[in-house]
């Protein structure tokens, strides 16, 4: 906040919006300002929403009792839908002094703007890198839009519609007058240029009038109301006109300078062309110290997987999170062959948009898919091949749980492949596309704060835990055993295919090193195939690793040979030589030494930190178990960190029964 509001004073308020149980009310006790009903007394607080209808109750009360008011809005990056659809705020816009969008007084935003020094190198870099993912991810206050609709072909004059019962639109004088007077200075500037009205996100979906209709268009004028992405639309646009709309401010990130009609926060510091100017407002900003004020300073952010304030990168993690899963699942998808186990967890992390069809017919799948416009999913190993329409294989992550999926865990990660599978070198994946793409802005310095996150706190995959036994000294080298029907090992294994292999050709090379030997954790358990008899263990592991963790186990050696485990990732990112005998999704970029055929599509050469970011954080999606909500790696890293997981008692008797049949794998995997 510009100006801090004291906590522990009481914070009134006569409004059901701010008094009900929600994230407004939850937000506000965070900080310190519990709203409850009552009459407030000299000393206290007055809250409102705004300048909504509501409000002159609270403004009423204030005055007469002697307390002072707070308006309180959304801040600028708010949910996917609009709150009149019953989705909660991400932050909130406190404030003591008058309301943003309201210039007739300044507003604490204003103050902030007009004084703060806003010159400290780390705050304007954590500007750009706001800017940059804000454009990079397609996120806006609100983002139902579609980022796969084109906007229209290129210079164009865009003109911003906005609804006319908002307070922004009333406190410029709340009728359409300004908006037609708008529109006639943009086709009287522009005379031979089309003119694009972007109709505002909650009229297209009839929440609310807006100030155009559609009598405007005609000859140059078209009116658009399908959700084109604000950031594709402010792309093609010659100028942009608008009277106060949140996508104005937008415009002036994305590089233009509008033409502006009322006095929203963002008019008059030189950024934009005044057509109501505000003397007061003298100082000339930069777009990175406008965002700086607007969007990290002055808002209260919120963390609903935390249940925490944060700041603003903690709330852009978690929107990119939940905009990724709405995006991916709003037409819904058909799943194939789904073992009974696992759809729980595929419904909690791809259903929350549209219910999950589970059928085991795939022609079945293919024609219901088809009519409901639905995408198919199934588990990777048990994808149908050939298969009628596009699939989308899933797999577990690669940060999965405290336990074991061959003892039903459920995972908190999962990923989505609709090129191939990570662990099939034999086709383009997904991943593999991610690794060879550019970073996006700051994706590389937030995998290195993962990176350091995961090693400080011991995390690898499934977390297992267990003690480090004595080993011997000298140049210690980590070999980890694998599942040896894995589809990663028949598919990406070289020559040499078993885990006696693996440890002949490690000692075979390195003839003087200490050996360790880390058999898998499915294998210790005796779910799986891939075990070694202790006498053929003999001369070629000088100790075996049973029951060890993956962390303790990787910081008591110095290099790692594996065929294609996901160990040998988790080595890399903690700075150890790597050498693979297969092709695991991590070999051929450079930062392995491999001994097996790499494919040539592998030839762009990352960062450790960028094949990290794709790896860890572009590539899965995490599932909060805590929340039940989509959520950042960082959340699930904390999760693992912080001790046991809500897993059911379901999956707890499903595990004692396939550890009764064992040697029945094929009815849970």
């Amino acid at each position: 906040m510009a100006e801090e509001v004291p906590a522990g004073r009481r914070l009134f308020a006569f409004t059901g919006g701010l008094l009900r149980p929600g994230r407004v009310r939850l937000i506000l006790t965070l900080v310190g300002l519990t709203p409850t009903p009552g009459l407030p007394g000299p000393g206290d607080l007055v809250g409102v929403w705004g300048q909504s209808p509501f409000a002159r109750r609270g403004e009423a009360m204030a005055a007469r009792r002697g307390a002072a008011l707070v308006r309180i809005e959304d801040a600028f990056l708010r949910s996917i839908r609009p709150g009149r659809m019953g989705e909660g705020p991400l932050g909130l816009l406190i404030d003591r002094t008058g309301v943003h969008f309201d210039g007739s007084r300044p507003s604490d935003l204003e103050t902030l703007l007009a004084t703060h020094p806003l010159d400290d190198p780390a705050l304007l870099a954590r500007a750009r890198d706001g800017i940059a993912r804000l454009r990079w991810s397609d996120l806006s206050k609100y983002n139902l839009h579609n980022p796969d609709l084109a906007a229209p072909d290129p210079g164009y004059v865009l003109v911003v519609d906005q609804v006319l019962s908002d307070a922004s639109v009333r406190a410029a004088g709340g009728t359409a007058a300004p908006f037609r007077a708008m529109l006639d200075r943009a086709l009287s500037d522009h005379p031979e240029a089309r003119i694009v009205i972007r109709t505002h996100p909650e009229a297209a979906l009839g929440l609310r009038a807006g100030a155009f209709g559609a009598a405007q268009a005609g000859g140059r004028v078209t009116v658009l109301s399908d959700p084109v992405s604000p950031w594709a639309l402010l792309s093609g646009a010659a100028a942009v006109y608008t009277l106060s709309s949140q996508l104005g401010f937008e415009a002036i990130l994305a590089g233009h300078r509008p033409q502006v009609f009322g006095q929203p926060f963002y008019a008059g510091w030189g950024l934009t062309h005044d057509h109501a100017p505000l003397p007061r407002r003298s100082r000339t900003l930069t777009p990175d110290q406008l965002f700086a004020a607007a969007m990290i300073l002055a808002p209260v952010w919120y963390d609903p997987c935390r249940d925490r304030l944060g700041s603003f990168e903690d709330a852009l993690d978690q929107l990119e999170a939940e905009v990724r899963a709405f995006r991916q699942d709003r037409h819904g998808h058909v799943v194939i062959g789904m073992r009974l186990w696992k759809r729980p967890r595929l419904q909690a992390v791809f259903g929350r948009e549209r219910r999950l069809q589970f059928i085991d017919a795939p022609a079945r799948a293919a024609a219901q898919a088809q009519t409901q416009g639905r995408s198919v999913i199934a588990w990777a190993a048990r994808a149908p091949d050939p298969f009628a329409l596009p699939l989308t294989r899933v797999e577990d992550g690669f940060l999965r749980s405290r336990g074991l999926g061959a003892d039903l865990v459920p995972p908190l990660s999962l990923v989505a492949d609709d090129l191939g599978i990570y662990y099939d070198p034999t086709s383009e994946s997904r991943l593999e596309r991610l690794i060879s793409d550019p970073v996006p802005p700051g994706g590389e310095a937030r995998a290195e704060r993962l990176i350091a996150r995961l090693t400080s706190a011991g995390l690898s995959k499934y977390n297992t835990g267990g003690t480090l036994p004595p080993v011997p000294q000298g140049h210690r080298l980590l070999v980890p055993g694998q599942v040896e029907d894995d589809a990663s090992l028949r598919l990406g294994a070289g020559e040499i295919r078993t885990n006696l292999a693996l440890l002949q050709a490690a000692r075979q090379a390195n003839p003087g090193a200490v050996i360790l030997y880390k058999p898998h954790p499915d294998v210790d358990a005796g779910l799986r195939p891939g075990a070694i008899a202790p006498e053929a263990l003999a001369g070629l592991a000088d100790a075996v690793l049973t029951r060890t963790d993956p962390a303790l186990a990787l910081a008591a050696v110095q290099e790692v040979w594996t065929m294609t485990s996901l160990l040998g990732f988790e080595a890399l990112i903690r700075g150890l030589p790597v050498t693979c005998l297969g092709t695991p999704f991590y070999a051929g970029w450079g930062l392995t030494r491999d001994l097996c055929p790499i494919p040539a599509r592998r030839s762009a050469r990352p960062t450790l930190a960028a094949l990290a970011h794709a790896v860890l954080i572009a590539y899965p999606r995490y599932h909060d178990p805590v929340s039940g909500r989509p959520c950042p790696p960082e959340v699930a890293a904390d999760r693992l960190a912080e001790g046991p997981l809500p897993a059911g008692p379901a999956n707890r008797l499903l595990a004692i029964a396939q550890g009764l049949l064992a040697s029945r794998a094929a009815l849970w995997r």
